[in-house]
């Protein structure tokens, strides 16, 4: 089974593919003939006319119920920061680069989610078909931002070393993340979409 953020960002792949598919993108898929981690791709879907790549990034730091955020076994539920969590460094070992230096993807799809289950809960749920999965899995909140990926890399390549840096334990490496105020991004990047909450619209109830 899954676990950790391996587990998160694919929860997170799986809403915004079917999101994508009933807002009319029908063509919309998991790249999974991309798997090569410097390729940093996770979906594709057609707009104006054009393949447009995406990069998919989870993040679990959106909870507002204080009790659910001290509950240590919602481990996909932490307090929201209203910050962007950037890996800067893959490795600490080797000094790879992160994923947002390697990504070579069109658009950074950042969504924001807080799962009111535990990890086993989860996880046995993406073992499940559709109509199981979007009935049962508790999103408390979501919200997804989608940002031109060009504009952002070049943006913190030069300011990237200002904000703190937080190491982040993924799949047995340790990296190092670097926690972004979104005013921050979102002052300077052109070209931010806001489009909201993605789960209450494709939930099955």
């Amino acid at each position: 089974m899954l676990s950790g953020t391996v587990l998160l960002h694919e929860v997170a792949k799986r809403i915004i593919l079917r999101y994508l598919r009933t807002r009319g993108f029908l063509d919309a898929v998991i790249a999974s003939d991309m798997l090569d981690e410097a390729e940093g791709v996770d979906l594709t879907y057609t707009t104006g006319g054009r393949r447009t790549t995406v990069k998919v990034k989870a993040d679990a730091y959106y909870g507002i119920d204080p009790a659910k955020v001290a509950d240590r076994d919602l481990i996909y539920y932490r307090a929201e920061t209203s910050s962007y969590g950037f890996e800067a460094i893959a490795d600490s070992v080797t000094r790879r680069p992160g994923w947002l230096q390697r990504s070579s993807a069109d658009e950074l799809f950042y969504y924001r989610i807080a799962l009111g289950q535990t990890e086993a809960e989860v996880a046995a749920l993406m073992e499940e078909p559709d109509e199981v999965f979007f009935a049962e899995l508790k999103v408390e909140r979501d919200d997804l931002k989608v940002l031109p990926m060009r504009a952002l890399q070049g943006w913190f390549d030069v300011v990237g070393d200002r904000f703190m840096s937080r190491p982040v334990l993924t799949s047995g490496r340790s990296a190092w993340h670097r926690i972004v105020p979104a005013a921050d991004v979102e002052a300077n990047i052109a070209g931010v979409r806001d489009l909201g909450s993605l789960f209450a619209s494709i939930a099955l109830r």
